[in-house]
């Protein structure tokens, strides 16, 4: 009788077969795309927010002296198709939504801005596996100064697109709910949006996702965590490695009404953000229930 012949693989719950996945976890570890893709730039918060959930806005961005071309180049929500870059007259416009999403987002960006600064004019770059670190491409202290637009005729520039593309324009811009990003001082990106029954402040924080947590524990605690009368702390989501607390607002009131609201709650988030202590039972109490309320969006 021939000797049965053993599996070629560890046997499960061996020494070999635990080594062998803990090599494949730290394999998949290395490839993964860093949690927070935008990391190291000061326009990070707001590259999130483009990237998430503003609809229809563009940003002058100016590219590093070695990136050679002759465009001017813009960053944009959106364009048509999804594509990653499109050539204009002298412009080239880099998206941040795109389909297919690229595995490395912020290389994507760097390498649809890298092809924008000298694309011809109508020309299209997809979206795809090509990544450029994006602080090679761009000042890593660069600001955005982020127009908000209220359709999508930027896309065309002066040009006036055909009837049938104009009519789907037109349906793609009434979906558009009215943003508006505040200039407050502080940290992060506070954007305000008006979702009809009720307008919305999203705050992307840049700071640690769990240091947030607890200071938004604490504040909770305190009894701080509003922006003022006509507004409701609704809960908070992580984006793109960044913790972003949410609270619903009277949409009847204008979007500066609420700035002194939120110079006070980036008053009492920073002085929480500094407590190094262990949370107390009530602050634990209120971390547990902000955490029940969280929400992750990729």
């Amino acid at each position: 009788m021939g000797k049965s012949k053993r599996g070629s693989g560890p046997r499960p719950g061996s020494n070999r077969a635990e080594r062998v996945a803990a090599r494949r976890d730290r394999q998949s570890a290395a490839m993964a795309p860093p949690p927070r893709p935008f990391a190291g730039l000061a326009a990070e918060c707001d590259l999130v927010a483009l990237r998430t959930f503003v609809a229809s806005a563009t940003s002058p961005v100016t590219v590093r002296s070695d990136v050679h071309g002759d465009n001017e180049v813009r960053l944009a929500t959106i364009l048509p198709g999804a594509v990653g870059a499109v050539g204009r007259e002298q412009v080239g416009l880099a998206a941040l939504q795109t389909d297919p999403v690229p595995d490395d987002v912020a290389g994507g960006l760097g390498a649809a801005l890298a092809w924008a600064v000298s694309a011809a004019a109508d020309d299209t770059f997809s979206a795809g596996d090509e990544s450029i670190p994006l602080a090679e491409v761009i000042d890593p202290d660069q600001q955005l100064e982020i127009t908000v637009h209220d359709d999508f005729r930027w896309w065309f520039a002066d040009a006036e697109p055909p009837a049938e593309i104009r009519q789907m324009v037109e349906q793609a811009g009434e979906s558009i709910l009215p943003t508006a990003r505040l200039d407050v001082e502080g940290p992060g990106a506070p954007w305000w949006v008006d979702a009809g029954e009720r307008a919305h402040l999203r705050w992307i924080r840049p700071e640690d996702e769990d240091a947030v947590m607890s200071a938004l524990a604490r504040v909770h605690a305190a009894g701080g965590l509003t922006l003022g009368e006509g507004s409701r702390f609704a809960g908070s989501f992580r984006t793109h490695g960044l913790l972003v607390p949410v609270f619903d607002l009277d949409p009847e009131m204008h979007p500066d009404e609420w700035l002194p609201g939120c110079a006070e709650f980036d008053r009492q988030l920073t002085q929480a953000l500094a407590q190094t202590g262990d949370l107390s039972t009530a602050e634990r109490r209120s971390r547990d229930g902000i955490r029940g309320r969280q929400v992750t969006l990729r």
